[in-house]
């Protein structure tokens, strides 16, 4: 009896080894993908500090990522911001020690928010933009003694010291681009890239990937990132941020009225209503225009609230006569025709999304703003109570300007209009050129596109779906299989 059931044990048949080692086999396969496509991942995090160092105030940003995933696109993020307390580091001219000494609170605030043993390995970066621009054009030694004031303060602090530098406006435009487009993830997409469009205190930069030959060289820069290759056009405006374009358009008001009126100067770009005394030196105080002689050194500015006025006034600060290129945008600087989504950040987007105006279409842009501008300056106090009336009172110089810049300065038209995003940040992070300035320097964007995952996350789901159906079946099968074998033998040894 036993040799006859030995002879009819079903798993001694051959099926049933080849069915068992089938099964064997695709489990060892699942185990196998499973660990190459999902390794385990050590919640490990990487840390970078940049400072913002701008014309009108210094930002500390702080940025964390993954130890193990350093360059995988879109893994950085923007951990925490801190605002430095007061004006820019520029105005630290007549005393440059304060330069330095204004970057304590936020830099102690950075020493909690990153974990204490990761403090060596951080590295820090302070990028100065255009208000230091200005004040090395104006005076160099004192540009120099404030950069040396926040370098002595940063090593003060137990992180990596990289450097405290002015950068250039290129470089200013370069890194916002690479920002949005890396938070945006198009570098490793074959499809197309985002525009930038940086609004600061002191300067203006336009960045994107033209259809167009670049005909001057200084406004060309080139990128192979992810394996993909860049050829952009950028330019950076000194001068022509909306603090300072503010003082260009009212010096060119001062020098056609005062002359005749010395007293007083009736400005378009300011709410009826408004009032105030200021200083002829408080305007000219900027590398950015020749200083002016008066009679008087103080004048009554007197809004009038008419935009159509204003924006003439403002089109004076532009020189759209001269080009030497084939096209241009003003001041005799090149620029291709204006392609694809932009991103504009910065002053762009706080000015108009406190006048609602991020949304609409050109012709209803400039109907709201021109209604806006001719709001009394009562009216306008009393709708803001809690903003100080400095930065109240700009609002319509600065949309105006912003419109006038956009159409008449970088050429966008009605038809295009709706291609510009006013953003302030894409995720959790800021727009703007922080992020793209420290990737760039500690080498996190590879030039070639990084290894991938054996499969697309949906490919690798879609795969042990079907072949976890396909080990389900094999068993049943065997499970049914042996069943009947059982039953026969068990006749045959009856």
């Amino acid at each position: 009896k036993d040799k006859q059931y030995l002879e009819f044990n079903p798993w001694h048949r051959p099926v049933v080894i080849f069915l068992a080692a089938v099964i064997i086999v695709g489990i060892i396969i699942m185990v196998a993908i499973s660990v190459v496509q999902n390794k385990p991942l050590h919640q490990k995090y990487k840390y970078g500090i940049v400072l913002d160092a701008g014309s009108s105030h210094t930002s500390v940003f702080i940025y964390e990522w993954p130890a193990e995933k350093e360059n995988n696109t879109g893994m950085v993020r923007q951990k925490h911001t801190c605002n430095v307390q007061g004006k820019g580091i520029s105005s630290y001219s007549a005393n440059p020690q304060g330069a330095g000494a204004s970057l304590q609170l936020c830099m102690e605030e950075a020493k909690q928010k990153i974990p204490a043993h990761r403090h060596p390995e951080t590295p820090v970066y302070l990028g100065a933009t255009a208000g230091m621009r200005l004040l090395r054009m104006e005076n160099e030694e004192a540009s120099d003694k404030v950069l040396d004031s926040v370098a002595h303060s940063l090593k003060s602090y137990p992180f990596s010291y990289q450097g405290a530098r002015i950068i250039s406006g290129q470089e200013e435009g370069a890194f916002g681009w690479i920002t949005v487009n890396y938070l945006s993830k198009n570098l490793r997409k074959p499809t197309g890239t985002l525009g930038a469009l940086d609004l600061g205190g002191a300067s203006t930069q336009i960045t994107f990937v033209p259809q167009q030959n670049i005909e001057s060289y200084d406004n060309s820069i080139d990128f192979r990132l992810y394996g993909n290759d860049y050829h952009l056009y950028t330019h950076s405006f000194l001068c022509y941020g909306q603090d300072q374009a503010l003082k260009l358009s009212m010096g060119k008001k001062l020098e056609s009225t005062l002359k005749t009126d010395p007293t007083e100067l009736r400005d378009p770009c300011f709410h009826p209503g408004y009032n105030f005394t200021r200083t002829v030196p408080n305007v000219f105080n900027t590398p950015c225009m020749k200083e002016m002689k008066l009679a008087n050194e103080t004048f009554f500015h007197v809004g009038l609230g008419n935009w159509s006025q204003c924006q003439q006034s403002i089109r004076k600060v532009f020189n759209t006569i001269n080009c030497p290129y084939s096209r241009c945008s003003f001041n005799g600087v090149f620029q291709p025709s204006v392609y694809g989504d932009f991103g504009a950040f910065s002053a762009f987007f706080f000015v108009m999304d406190f006048l609602n105006l991020t949304s609409d279409n050109l012709a209803t842009t400039k109907q709201k703003l021109a209604a806006y501008c001719s709001t009394p300056w009562k009216k306008i106090v009393e709708n803001h109570p809690n903003i100080k009336e400095k930065y109240l009172s700009e609002y319509c110089f600065s949309a105006t300007y912003i419109l006038t810049l956009l159409e008449d300065g970088y050429k966008f038209t009605s038809n295009n209009w709706k291609d510009i995003r006013f953003i302030k940040k894409i995720g959790d992070s800021d727009a703007g050129w922080t992020l793209g300035y420290m990737l760039n320097l500690t080498n996190m964007i590879p030039a070639e596109a990084p290894d991938t995952s054996l499969m697309p996350y949906g490919g690798y789901v879609t795969f042990m779906f079907l072949f976890s159906l396909l080990i389900l079946v094999l068993l049943l099968l065997v499970y049914f299989y042996f069943r009947r074998s059982t039953r026969t033998a068990q006749k045959d040894i009856i």
